[in-house]
C-alpha cells in the first residue's frame, strides 16, 4: 500500500483482518533511496494483478448481480491466473 493508506483507522483495520501491513510511512521510502541504491517500490504488484484481473470481462463490468456468483468468479478468475503463471514459469 502507499502513502495514501497511512492513517491509524487503516493500520488498525489491517491488523484486525490478520493481515501483515507493509503501508511505508510517509517520508519513508525517500529515506529507502538514500540508503539502498537501486531500491524500487513494489507498488506495481497490486496494479499488475489488478490489470490481470480486469481481462476477465465478466469481473470488469460486473454482469452478476448476485455477491456469490461474483466471488465466485473472482476466485475463479486467480486460479486461473496462477495456473497460467505456473505453466509459463515451469
Amino acid at each position: 500500500m502507499d502513502k495514501g493508506y497511512d492513517y491509524p483507522d487503516i493500520r488498525e483495520l489491517v491488523e484486525d483482518y490478520g493481515y501483515t501491513e507493509h503501508i511505508h510511512s510517509r517520508g519513508e521510502e525517500i529515506n529507502k533511496k538514500k540508503q539502498m541504491p537501486g531500491y524500487r517500490a513494489r507498488r506495481w504488484v497490486v496494479e499488475r494483478t489488478h490489470s490481470w484481473i480486469n481481462r476477465f470481462r465478466r469481473l470488469l463490468i460486473r454482469w452478476e448481480k448476485k455477491l456469490e456468483n461474483y466471488a465466485a468468479m473472482l476466485h475463479f478468475a486467480c486460479a486461473w491466473i496462477t495456473f497460467k503463471r505456473a505453466v509459463l514459469f515451469r
